[in-house]
C-alpha cells in the first residue's frame, strides 16, 4: 500500500530544524509492508498545506501528517485541516482530562492556551497521545486515511509504533513485501562500481532495484525488492547477494544495513576486545563516531587527540627524530601513534591519522588532502597515504570514513 508523508513547519524550510520525522517513519512503514512514494515539507501557510494534502490524496490511499499540533499561533495544521475536510471543532473532555493527567505528572499548571489543545475536530477519530499533549487525528473516508500527529519526535514515534501502525495494518490488507539487503562497499569509486556491475543490473528481475549510496570514502549497495510473495523475494535477493559476493570480492566490508561504526562495535563486543584512537588532523571525530554507539564503554578505550608533535612524543611515544626528519605526515609517525595508542590506552586495536586538513598548510610534496591512516593490534600495523581534496570538512569527514574501513578490513 502506498503512503506520503507531508511535514509542516516553516523551521523545516529555512534549515532551522532537520527533518528527521520522515526518515524514521518510512523505515518503520517500510518493514511493515507500506511503501512510501513521496515526502513534502510545506511551511505554516494554509493554503500550501491544503494543496499539499489535495495532491497527496490524489496519488495514494494514506497520507501521514506530522506538525503544526502546537498551542501557539503559528500552529494552524488542525484549523486547516478542519477546513480542508469541511468540519470544525469541538471542546473534547477526553482529550482535555488526558492534558490535566500529563501535567500533573510533569508537575506543571495548564494555561489556556494548552486547554486549546483539547480542541479537534468533529469528524475524525481521536487518538490520545501518551507522549505527550497534542492528540493523534484520524481521517477516515472511504479507502482514504489521513493521519494527523505532533511534530515533536518523540511523540511521533510513540504514536506511530504504539497506535498508527497497528490501525493501518488493520485496515489495509497487505498487498506488498518490501525486503532491503544492503552490502558496504570500498576501495572502488562509484563510476568504476557501475561499470562493473552493468551486467549485473541489466539482468536484475523488474520487481528489485539497485541503489548507489555513496559517503566519503564508503559507498553502500542496496538491493530492494518490491513483491506480493514474500518467499520469491527472500530467495531472489539472497541469490543476488552471492552474484555480488563474487563480483566484489573483498570490496564488501560488510553485508550489514549499520552504519560503520556500529558494525565494528559489534564484531568488538561479541570478541571481547576493546580499541582506542590517537587522532591528529581528525581531532577527535573517530572517537566521536565509534562512542555514538550505544554501549560503546564495552569496548571503547579511549583516544589521544594528538595534534601538536610534543604530544604525539610525550604521550604517544613517537620518535623526535622521525618527526624531524620524514614530518608529522608520514608513515613512520603515523605506525607509531597507532602503537603508541595501543600501549597508553591498553586496548587490542588503534586507528591513528595524521594529515594536512586544509585550508593551509600544504607543500608540493605534502598538498592539502595528504593523509596518512594506520591501524595497528599488538602484532601487526597497517598504514596508508590517500590524497583527498583540498576542502577541509571534506577531508576530516573521508578520513574518518576510509579509517573506520581499513580498521573493519583489519
Amino acid at each position: 500500500m502506498k503512503v506520503e508523508i507531508i511535514t509542516i513547519g516553516d523551521e523545516l524550510l529555512i534549515g532551522q530544524v532537520v527533518d528527521t520525522n520522515s526518515a524514521w517513519m518510512a523505515n518503520l512503514l517500510n518493514d511493515n509492508g507500506f511503501q512510501v512514494i513521496r515526502k513534502v515539507a510545506v511551511g505554516d501557510d494554509a493554503s500550501d498545506i491544503k494543496k499539499a494534502i489535495e495532491d497527496a490524496r490524489c496519488r495514494v490511499p494514506i497520507v501521514l501528517v506530522t506538525g503544526g499540533l502546537g498551542p501557539t499561533k503559528d500552529d494552524i495544521t488542525l484549523k486547516t485541516l478542519c477546513e480542508y475536510f469541511g468540519t470544525s471543532l469541538y471542546f473534547s473532555d477526553e482529550v482535555h482530562a488526558h492534558i490535566e493527567r500529563m501535567f500533573q505528572k510533569r508537575g506543571f499548571v495548564m494555561n489556556e492556551l494548552t486547554r486549546n489543545q483539547a480542541y479537534v475536530p468533529q469528524n475524525a477519530t481521536i487518538i490520545l497521545n501518551e507522549a505527550g499533549t497534542a492528540p493523534c487525528t484520524w481521517f477516515e473516508q472511504g479507502d482514504n486515511v489521513l493521519v494527523s500527529m505532533p511534530g515533536v519526535p518523540f511523540e511521533m514515534k510513540w504514536l506511530m509504533e504504539n497506535e498508527v501502525i497497528r490501525r493501518l495494518k488493520k485496515k489495509y490488507h497487505r498487498d506488498l513485501f518490501i525486503k532491503h539487503r544492503t552490502v558496504v562497499v570500498t576501495g572502488i569509486p562509484e563510476a568504476a562500481l557501475a561499470i562493473r556491475l552493468t551486467d549485473f543490473e541489466n539482468n536484475l528481475p523488474s520487481f528489485i532495484k539497485l541503489a548507489y549510496l555513496p559517503q566519503s570514502g564508503i559507498l553502500r549497495l542496496r538491493l530492494s525488492a518490491y513483491c506480493d510473495d514474500e518467499k520469491l523475494a527472500d530467495e531472489k535477493i539472497d541469490s543476488l547477494l552471492c552474484q555480488l559476493r563474487e563480483i566484489l570480492k573483498n570490496h564488501i566490508i560488510s553485508e550489514e544495513d549499520k552504519n560503520i561504526e556500529a558494525v565494528i562495535g559489534k564484531k568488538l563486543r561479541s570478541a571481547g576486545l576493546a580499541i582506542g584512537t590517537a587522532e591528529s588532523c581528525t581531532g577527535g571525530a573517530i572517537a566521536t563516531l565509534l562512542t555514538s554507539v550505544p554501549g560503546s564503554s564495552d569496548y571503547f578505550r579511549g583516544s589521544v587527540v594528538a595534534y601538536s608533535n610534543e604530544v604525539k612524543h610525550h604521550l604517544l611515544g613517537v620518535s623526535e627524530s622521525d618527526l624531524m626528519q620524514y614530518g608529522a605526515v608520514s608513515r613512520q609517525v603515523v605506525e607509531q601513534m597507532a602503537q603508541g595508542a595501543l600501549q597508553v590506552l591498553g586496548c587490542d586495536y588503534a586507528i591513528a591519522t595524521s594529515g594536512i586538513a586544509g585550508p593551509g598548510g600544504g607543500t608540493p610534496e605534502k598538498p592539502v588532502g595528504t593523509v596518512w591512516i594506520a591501524v595497528a593490534n599488538k602484532n601487526t600495523v597497517i598504514s596508508k597515504e590517500y590524497h583527498f581534496t583540498n576542502i577541509r570538512e571534506q577531508n576530516i569527514q573521508r578520513t574518518v570514513n576510509t579509517a573506520l574501513a581499513m580498521l573493519l578490513k583489519f
